[in-house]
């Protein structure tokens, strides 16, 4: 142990949590990869099972770290709250530009249904990392 970690208050040292970053992280480069997938076939039909793959893989990992949050009890909620919700905004600004673009595109039917939803992770998982490493290091009281 550290002169330094003998002094931090309790809050500052490094508590043991749920990898709900890492979770939250890989979400977020599944549906990145798959809309980069899609994107590359714009406006052409893309091969889907791949891309819906990646989708429900994704999806399996945010509602993990979500399950995973939702069960912290001694956790700087105020601060994930404040932090989560102005994330949120800016990110469902920028997925509904991008979705815009794939709608400009021309892209119809199950395509844009996986976009669609890949954006939806996307603006979830993206608000979710930023608050939770906020809080993660805030003091809980």
């Amino acid at each position: 142990m550290s002169a330094h970690d003998a002094t931090a208050p309790a809050h500052e040292v490094d508590r043991p949590l749920p990898p709900i970053g890492y979770l939250a992280t890989a979400s977020l480069g599944l549906v990145v990869v798959g809309g980069i997938l899609l994107a590359s076939y714009a406006p052409r039909v893309a091969p889907l099972g791949f891309a819906t793959g990646l989708l429900i893989a994704a999806a399996i990992l945010l509602l993990t770290a979500g399950a995973l949050l939702g069960r912290l009890k001694e956790f700087a909620w105020g601060a994930f709250a404040t932090v989560f919700k102005w994330a949120l905004l800016a990110y469902v600004i920028t997925a509904g530009m991008i979705e815009f673009a794939f709608v400009h595109d021309h892209t119809r039917g199950s395509s844009l249904v996986i976009v669609t939803f890949m954006l939806v992770i996307f603006a979830l998982s993206v608000p979710t990392i930023i608050a939770f490493t906020t809080a993660r290091y805030a003091d809980p009281r």
